[in-house]
């Protein structure tokens, strides 16, 4: 029988995402406790409603500053406080990272992402950043940078500098965030999205999984990531990479169909934005992502390494997109 699954229709007409203004936690809840090919059935119809199933973003990232960052995150290899074996570093010279920009450019990256290891930046090193910005610009890339809490009149300096996109991640849900991070709170990084908004910056705005959060706590992200106004342009999904050093080291690793799960469930939530199969990805199976895909994936980070750790080199990844018929955006 062809039709769709009676429970897959009435969450299409209770929660249609065209239609949706504000999400509840035990609605996402609710498409987490799906059949999983339901869940995935419905999520695959919203993201061919909104985008070519068969096209993936590539971005690549940069870490332009590396090391001595002064907050907790407790997945974070970069914190100062953490034994990690990360060395502080200065800020790249501007050469070094538009040649690294040309590069990904050349290996097909239609982004350019620059992240620096600070709670936020001073004013000294915002200058740089911002010819950073307008360097790789002029190659003809997309620019996003992370470089941590804004402050006043910071985003509008971005903007200026032609930054089309500030990444700046939720991580976890705000029940959740104080067994992660206690340096700052989750409001901080609110605040800091709210500013890029106003200045008329793009958002790229996701979280992390499987730092020990339930599967409300991932429910919860999500609907925290749906409910801003607008919702993220770009929704990265990370899958912890544990880290000797770091308090969650020894954490469990989330089940693999878990984070489909979590995959669809933005999808869903947000039909519009790009969702980024992110960090963790260099220990997935073909067939993971795969199923990533089909979930509502549509978008990775393309290079053999991330701010401080691996990802599938190039070659690998032309060859599953072959595999799979996929074509870069």
């Amino acid at each position: 029988m062809n039709a769709i699954p009676e429970v897959v229709s009435r969450i299409a007409e209770d929660v249609a995402p065209a239609r949706k203004a504000r999400w509840a936690v035990a609605e996402v809840e609710t498409l987490y406790e799906l059949p999983l090919m339901d869940l995935i059935f419905r999520a695959q119809q919203v993201h061919r409603e909104h985008f070519d199933a068969n096209e993936i973003q590539r971005s690549t990232l940069l870490s332009v500053k590396t090391g001595g960052c002064s907050e907790d995150c407790g997945y974070c290899s970069q914190a100062a406080r953490h034994a990690t074996g990360t060395e502080r570093e200065a800020l790249l010279p501007i050469d070094e990272v538009v040649a690294a920009a040309q590069a990904a450019k050349d290996r097909g990256a239609s982004r350019f992402c620059m992240g620096a290891a600070w709670r936020g930046p001073k004013e000294r090193d915002l200058a740089r950043v911002t010819e950073m910005i307008r360097e790789v610009k002029a190659l003809g890339l997309q620019t996003c940078v992370t470089l941590g809490m804004l402050g006043e009149g910071q985003a509008e300096q971005l903007r200026a500098a032609g930054l089309d996109y500030y990444n700046h991640n939720l991580d976890t849900d705000a029940s959740f965030y104080g067994q992660v991070i206690t340096t700052h709170r989750q409001t901080d990084r609110l605040d800091t999205l709210e500013r890029v908004r106003d200045a008329g910056i793009k958002v790229c705005a996701g979280g992390i999984v499987g730092m020990g959060e339930s599967r409300r706590n991932r429910a919860a992200l999500i609907v925290q990531l749906a409910n801003l106004d607008p919702p993220p342009e770009s929704v990265p999904i990370n899958n912890l990479v544990p880290i000797p050093g770091t308090p969650l080291a020894e954490v469990q690793p989330i089940d693999h169909f878990e984070f489909v799960r979590t995959i669809a469930a933005a999808r869903i939530t947000m039909p519009t934005s790009f969702v980024r199969l992110s960090a963790g990805r260099q220990d997935m199976s073909e067939e993971l992502q795969a199923l990533c895909f089909l979930a509502g994936a549509n978008s990775i980070f393309y290079g053999e390494r991330l701010l401080t750790t691996g990802n599938p080199d190039a070659d690998r990844d032309e060859a599953l997109f072959a595999k799979l018929g996929l074509r870069p955006i």
